[in-house]
């Protein structure tokens, strides 16, 4: 099963709140909760999501990834108390944010969140190797299982047949690179260019990244939560604590916080007498609580000081703001002051690819063809197990046949004949049942009812080549046509 939150869903603030203590996630819900045997967690920029492999309690044996409502509802809210602890939201909030897939569902969703068909930035790449590295972090965890080594690598592949295949992401586009690359004609070269970056996130970390990839070396961050010195320690970069003095010294605002109007999280209720938390992260209807970071009169007054700042030697800088947030950290007011470019996430999404292109629609194609391949392959994996059970029950059988009838023969040669007899039969009743097993397989057919109907038929025909004492070797009966219920043909 898989519990995945995302950036549909929530904005990136909630996402990196979830998210507190993602690296030990994993370990904790394997320890924690008996029926999870496996575990691999997949956090990034826009998504948080847990892949799990399930002890399948009340499944039918044979039927490995068939698990029952109450099996799915009693891990989910187990990983959910864990998370609740961890990021300190309740677990009620915990809970309601991950949406649960089970079976092929979460072989669907992986392979097009490997894929890049998921993203903000269709076909960004840079997902790929988050998906591979997941698998690895699990690996050095320990944590990981049969299952999910086949599922993410077989993901891994699809992905890989993806890129290569409809050249999707072939520039390593995402979203922080599609907005800068839209900057990059409105403002001076990447080594002159000073840039702001508010916000502390796992989006803020790649903005510094993609920003010194181009060249640009003045960089500074501001965060509402006091978290930008930290940061910036941490980066090498400059920290501000005056919002609107470093939006009139910058050519290139990136906002990313989602700390505005967002989608936050409910943490846990005060208790009777008590005032909540402030930043609780509930969600009002309050439209005074619906404050955006960068007001429209913050910037207002920023470009005038830059304008006094420029004096007689010309007007000030443009300045282009990227609003990365999933519901803005922006007041759009923003967008219609003098000399300032606001493009949000729309607007990065305008420029990449359409989900109705044609090479979109080749790497759905792709992944679907995936999807079904790796199916089958883990049906007919379930199948294995129960034609090795088969076979051992009729080889059983036989042994326990050939040992009763031992004494009821003569001679060496009719009791040699009689077992010769015997295991042909028992031959031929196996391959019928493998046969019909793999069969029932691939028709989504409860494989241990078929294996049952085999075993059956064996009971049925026994009586018919049982020996009968002195009338030496033992001479097949005639048989049916076709077995009851599951359509054996006898010959």
């Amino acid at each position: 099963m898989s519990m995945t939150a995302s950036h549909h869903e929530l904005d990136l603030e909630a996402l990196e709140q979830l998210s507190t203590g993602a690296h030990s996630m994993g370990t904790s819900a394997v320890r924690t909760c008996e029926m999870i045997t496996g575990a691999v967690v997949l956090a990034t920029c826009n998504r948080f999501e847990l892949y799990l492999d399930l002890v399948d309690g009340a499944a039918a044996p044979g039927s490995p990834g068939t698990l029952s409502e109450r099996d799915l509802a009693h891990a989910a809210d187990e990983v959910a108390r864990l998370i609740a602890v961890e990021s300190g939201v309740s677990q009620e909030a915990a809970r309601s944010a991950f949406t649960v897939r089970s079976g092929e569902g979460v072989t669907q969703h992986l392979f097009t969140v490997a894929s890049g068909l998921d993203s903000m930035v269709v076909g960004e790449r840079e997902i790929a190797g988050q998906v591979r590295r997941a698998l690895d972090a699990s690996h050095a965890e320990s944590t990981t299982s049969p299952r999910l080594e086949r599922l993410f690598q077989s993901a891994s592949r699809a992905s890989k047949r993806v890129a290569h295949t409809t050249h999707l992401g072939a520039d390593g586009r995402s979203v922080v690179s599609v907005g800068l690359d839209l900057a990059e004609a409105s403002i001076p070269p990447w080594r002159q260019t000073s840039a702001v970056i508010v916000g502390t996130g796992a989006y803020a970390g790649a903005t510094v990244a993609a920003l010194r990839a181009r060249g640009c070396v003045d960089i500074a961050v501001y965060s509402a939560s006091g978290r930008a010195e930290q940061f910036a320690m941490a980066r090498g970069v400059d920290a501000v604590t005056d919002l609107v003095t470093a939006l009139g010294e910058a050519d290139l605002v990136v906002s990313c916080s989602g700390a505005g109007r967002g989608n936050r999280l409910a943490r846990p209720s005060a208790g009777p007498g008590e005032a909540a938390a402030p930043g609780s992260g509930l969600r009002t209807d309050d439209p005074s609580d619906l404050r955006y970071i960068l007001e429209t009169a913050a910037v207002v007054a920023a470009r005038d000081d830059a304008a006094v700042r420029a004096g007689d030697d010309g007007t000030a800088r443009p300045l282009v703001v990227l609003d990365l947030a999933l519901h803005h950290d922006v007041d759009p007011g923003v967008g219609d002051i003098d000399q300032v470019l606001l493009m949000d996430l729309g607007t990065i999404r305008s420029h990449a690819p359409s989900t109705s292109s044609l090479p979109v629609r080749a790497a759905r194609e792709i992944v679907a063809a995936a999807v079904t391949e790796f199916t089958v392959g883990e049906t007919l994996r379930a199948a294995d197990s129960v034609v090795v059970a088969l076979r051992d029950r009729i080889t059983a059988e036989v042994e326990t046949e050939l040992a009763r009838s031992a004494g009821s023969f003569t001679t060496d040669a009719d009791r040699a004949a009689h077992e010769k007899s015997l295991r042909r039969f028992a031959a031929t009743l196996l391959h019928r049942g493998i046969t019909r097993i793999r069969d029932a397989a691939r028709a989504g057919e409860p494989l241990e009812e078929v294996a049952e109907d085999t075993a059956t038929v064996l009971t049925m025909r026994w009586n018919g080549r049982r020996a009968v004492p002195g009338a030496g070797p033992a001479t097949p009966v005639a048989e049916p046509r076709h077995s009851p219920r599951d359509g054996l043909a006898a010959g």
